[in-house]
């Protein structure tokens, strides 16, 4: 990880530039060097980049919910004292963007979401039946991507551990109930904050028709296509990603 983690009350998170405030949300197995292309560019273009780390196997198994990483998100924000604030999550953390900005529609300016899971859910905390098996996993984590490459043996390494720590794997299956509960069809057609919809085009845990449904439920919403491209899309094509980001951002006076 490129940038260094500030720890504060209970907040573990990375800062980096100045400016508008973007805050960036990881999935469930990503890391927040997921993200290093994103910090390092956006920081560099007049906007302060933050990255709390959610406290995803740290909550209460009761608490382990997308409400509540929301309500966690709520006092991140409160805590640095921003009154509104550009959000861009992936996977899991769009669903956590997403449902904070039901909750809390005033402190959203704009939303990002790729790969969100909150209309669609299918690979989360399935399939690990075989969670021994070293290779099984790095098959799994290989098809996040369109590219295998793209899963270093670190990123395998890291979900390897995960789904083997009992603990994290029973929070893991609660976050994946968590999120067909907090289905967010009824919800999007309300929200009429600008939201860019990123997806990657071949992108088999949240398929293109998710991001097409996204769209068509979200009022003011904008979506962009990456060609081969998976789940990650700030990892797989970041400069990419990001010049289609930065324009957005520009287009909607950001």
């Amino acid at each position: 990880m490129a940038h260094r983690l500030k720890k504060e009350k209970e907040f573990s998170y990375i800062e980096v530039g100045e400016g508008t405030p973007i805050i960036v949300l990881h999935g469930l197995m990503g890391g927040l060097s997921n993200f290093d292309a994103v910090t390092t560019f956006f920081s560099k273009k007049g906007y302060k980049v933050l990255i709390p780390e959610l406290p995803i196997y740290s909550m209460s198994l009761l608490k382990t919910n997308v409400k509540s990483f929301a309500k966690y998100l709520h006092d991140f924000i409160k805590f640095k004292g921003f009154d509104e604030v550009i959000l861009l999550g992936n996977s899991l953390g769009g669903h956590i963007g997403l449902y904070h900005t039901k909750l809390y529609p005033a402190k959203v300016k704009a939303l990002i979401i790729t790969g969100s899971s909150g209309l669609y859910e299918s690979a989360m905390g399935g399939g690990y039946t075989k969670r021994g098996d070293y290779e099984v996993i790095k098959k799994k984590a290989q098809e996040v991507f369109y590219d295998p490459e793209v899963a270093t043996k670190a990123i395998v390494d890291e979900v390897y551990e995960t789904v083997n720590d009992r603990n994290k794997l029973i929070k893991t299956l609660a976050i994946a109930k968590s999120a067909i509960r907090h289905n967010m069809a009824k919800d999007l057609p309300k929200m009429t904050l600008p939201v860019g919809i990123i997806w990657g085009k071949n992108d088999t845990v949240t398929p293109p028709e998710v991001a097409i449904e996204f769209n068509e439920l979200l009022p003011n919403s904008d979506l962009f296509w990456i060609d081969k491209c998976g789940h990650a899309a700030m990892m797989e094509h970041p400069n990419q990603f990001n010049e289609i980001l930065h324009s957005w951002l520009k287009e909607r006076n950001f």
